[in-house]
């Protein structure tokens, strides 16, 4: 007979994913930096490595998913989970749990970053975390593009991970991909982000480590992910109609919005 998780186990299980892909994630883009150093002017960033990097993220979240989101749902994101309990998918105590785990996850996973790297990275290639340029891009235009993309992420995630219609085993691969393609669409502007967990680790462990980081700039890539999220999972509950089961790929999202109120 197969057990439900404990919110103990749920908690570790959302800390580690989040961790990991902290460490993936935004950790290549150090490691980028430090290849186009290493090539002495002969080498600049361009688009294949903003691809490359998306693809980075597309793995992380790929390889979590399948790993942890039968144990938690794999949310590792704080918007993800606001949304979800906003909606009713899960208990307002089992959220605060989750967002602790994801936010200790982030630090944890920007601890990686400081390990491979050394903390004097922090100061020359940085930790990856997100940032904008306020002199191009205002706080309001930051934070719009920030509620776009995770209004999409989250509608994506809805269509393809929580909606028990959807084919079984390819959420992963899909949320993956949504999210390299807004990397590779939105990267050179804001990051983006997407996750406020895995903007605050890196941005942190960089300021504590010597490195320079305007940390007003959370305010975007906290309040824009938020609402973004919950504006994806109530545009998703609109158009879907018929509410289903909850996909068992995901076995820590409960039930759909709908579902909770009746």
């Amino acid at each position: 007979m197969t057990k439900t998780p404990t919110l103990s186990q749920k908690f570790f299980a959302e800390l580690l994913g989040t961790a990991f892909l902290v460490l993936i994630g935004p950790g290549s883009i150090p490691a980028t930096f430090l290849l186009i150093n290493a090539s002495g002017g002969k080498a600049s960033f361009t688009m294949a490595d903003l691809g490359m990097i998306g693809i980075a993220f597309a793995v992380a979240i790929a390889a979590m998913v399948y790993t942890i989101g039968h144990i938690s749902g794999c949310h590792i994101n704080p918007a993800v989970t606001l949304a979800f309990a906003f909606t009713k998918r899960i208990s307002w105590n089992e959220a605060g749990a989750y967002i602790v785990a994801q936010l200790i996850g982030g630090i944890l996973g920007a601890f990686g970053i400081a390990l491979i790297f050394g903390a004097s990275a922090a100061s020359t290639i940085g930790f990856g975390p997100t940032n904008f340029d306020p002199t191009t891009t205002s706080f309001l235009q930051a934070t719009a593009i920030e509620v776009v993309g995770t209004f999409l992420l989250l509608f994506v995630i809805m269509g393809v991970a929580v909606d028990g219609r959807a084919p079984g085993g390819w959420a992963g691969l899909i949320i993956g991909l949504i999210v390299a393609g807004e990397v590779i669409v939105m990267g050179p502007i804001t990051g983006p982000s997407l996750n406020p967990a895995r903007t605050i680790g890196p941005a942190l462990l960089q300021v504590l480590f010597g490195g320079k980081y305007d940390l007003t700039h959370l305010i975007v890539y906290i309040v824009g992910p938020i609402i973004g999220a919950a504006l994806g999972v109530i545009a998703y509950d609109f158009v879907a109609g018929t509410r289903t089961a909850s996909n068992p790929e995901m076995g820590g999202i409960e039930k759909t919005a709908v579902e909770g109120q009746q």
